[in-house]
């Protein structure tokens, strides 16, 4: 049996008023997302249980079969995961996203996509000022880093996500509790060593968001997790996505992590020759998972226009020849969800329940709440098929959905 998941980050969303009162989806055009939903399953999945922020590392854990509940820590752990980096029980590890915050105001938690070599410059000026104790800063993807934490302090924090505050004034979301202080005069001093750097003049002369300062949260401890083939029997893996968490996490579920020429975190990215990647792990692996992060990116941006074309290159170069792949195989099933909605109108994620379409060489004939029309939020919702304990769409669709 072969299995392919297909995650669109971000890409469900509420009706815009800027498309009629359409969602993106309903506007994009996606034939082969359409097809699956026609030819076997659609409908709606919780993936962010009650206590929880919406965000991916809660979402995919979701989506992978695993309940946040007894498994999440923190995102940052798992970017850690990917890294690679050798965690002690005690240790903290906080994100470190590079972010532009322009008179006290959050204007762009990805510091205008800043380059991986530029945001690691800056993160090893700002290691070198700082020099503190049991404190280590790993560079990771673009804006996207890491703060490690090796010694006895404690923390109990509240902190926030940059994305999650666009147009906010950032003194209501630094850091707070036991800790705190410590992480605010990291912020700080990042703030006055940025602020004349050249890589901040070179974005400000280009137009684009510059890194002004480096943002913390999203702390926890190594977590502890049960590989997949233990947990549904599924032998081999290979995870494909652009992003560190998701790495962390093929890490932690004991499948392989494949590396794609020209993948970003971007509309920018190489559509095309992930699709083709992704078909040719089928060949090597019983499940592959490809997961693209554009209309997540594109949604916190407020941009509509790349949003919908980022859905419809997902559908044209990576959904479409999964598909195809897909049926020459004697026994397959393939599902395309994304993890959670990334809302336009406030370039938050939300927390409505994202929409999935699954299809399979058993289903193709079976019947079922398939409703008329293709792969949209509505069609879902109308199909009857909700699954309100997220983690147990994993379940359902590598055995169920009959």
């Amino acid at each position: 049996m072969k299995y392919a998941i297909i995650i669109p980050d971000g890409a469900a969303d509420d009706p815009l008023t800027q498309l009629g009162g359409r969602t993106p989806f309903e506007v994009a055009a996606t034939p082969n997302m359409d097809a699956i939903a026609r030819m076997g399953r659609q409908g709606l999945a919780r993936t962010v249980p009650d206590g929880f922020e919406s965000g991916s590392d809660v979402a995919i854990m979701t989506l992978l079969g695993y309940d946040p509940a007894r498994y999440h820590t923190g995102r940052a752990p798992l970017e850690a995961a990917a890294q690679r980096i050798a965690l002690s029980p005690t240790d903290w590890v906080f994100r470190c996203n590079l972010v532009t915050v322009v008179a006290g105001v959050m204007k762009d938690h990805s510091a205008g996509g800043i380059s991986d070599i530029d945001a690691r410059t800056l993160l090893k000026l700002l290691a070198d000022d700082l020099k503190l104790d049991g404190f280590e800063f790993h560079p990771g993807v673009s804006y996207r880093n890491l703060l490690v934490y090796r010694g006895a302090d404690a923390f109990d924090l509240k902190t926030k996500p940059p994305h999650e505050i666009p147009e906010q004034p950032v003194t209501d979301w630094v850091p707070q509790g036991i800790g705190s202080d410590v992480l605010n005069r990291i912020m700080a001093r990042s703030a006055g060593l940025f602020r004349d750097h050249p890589i901040v003049l070179k974005h400000r002369s280009k137009g684009i968001n510059a890194p002004t300062q480096v943002w913390l949260w999203g702390q926890g401890h190594a977590p502890a997790m049960p590989r997949f083939v233990d947990q549904f029997a599924i032998p081999t893996g290979c995870m494909i996505t652009g992003v560190d968490l998701l790495r962390g996490l093929a890490v932690l579920l004991g499948w392989d992590v494949h590396e794609v020429a020209g993948m970003t975190s971007f509309h920018d990215t190489n559509y095309l020759q992930q699709g083709i990647d992704t078909c040719e792990r089928l060949d090597q692996y019983d499940l592959v998972l490809s997961h693209i992060e554009a209309p997540d990116e594109a949604s916190h941006q407020a941009d509509y226009k790349t949003k919908i074309a980022s859905i419809e290159a997902i559908d044209q170069f990576v959904v479409g020849p999964v598909l195809e792949k897909m049926r020459r195989f004697t026994d397959w099933r393939l599902l395309v969800m994304p993890d959670h909605p990334t809302n336009i109108a406030t370039r938050k994620h939300g927390y409505a329940w994202p929409p999935f379409c699954l299809a399979g060489s058993d289903l193709l004939a079976a019947g079922g709440p398939t409703p008329a029309g293709g792969f949209t939020e509505a069609n879902a919702a109308a199909s009857g098929v909700r699954i309100e304990r997220g983690h147990e769409l994993m379940e359902y669709f590598l055995r169920g959905a009959r």
